[in-house]
């Protein structure tokens, strides 16, 4: 049985590009047209945008804390954000957040571990 994922977005490609991986991983793994129960929440990019432009990592996780609730009451399981940039507010969110989060750097470092790697480089 698959987990009810939420999304919080933030740029309309991330969340593409998320949203499609989940449900062609899905296909894969849980068969023909299956994949997990996934709701999505953004805010406008403007708004992270404002945010990041003057440098207010309390209000982006704040924005994300928001969808997180709004994703929480949509019974998601638990949280994944396909945006790289707005990861800077992980540590604010995380302490604050109503459900846990994938947290990408989590999984790299575990699957780095897992194969040994001392040393990675980020494209």
């Amino acid at each position: 049985m698959s987990k009810h994922i939420g999304i919080v977005a933030c740029s309309a490609e991330g969340a593409a590009l998320c949203y499609t991986a989940i449900c062609i991983n899905g296909f894969q793994r849980l068969g023909p047209h299956a994949h997990p129960e996934v709701s999505m929440h953004t805010h406008s990019l403007a708004d992270y945008v404002a945010c990041l432009d003057r440098g207010d990592i309390a209000g982006i996780g704040d924005l994300m804390l928001s969808s997180a609730l709004k994703l929480c009451a949509a019974r998601a399981e638990f949280l994944i954000c396909p945006d790289n940039t707005i990861h800077l507010a992980m540590d604010y969110v995380a302490a604050r957040s109503p459900l846990p989060w994938l947290h990408i750097v989590d999984v790299v470092a575990a699957e780095a571990a897992a194969n040994g790697y001392r040393r990675l480089g980020v494209l």
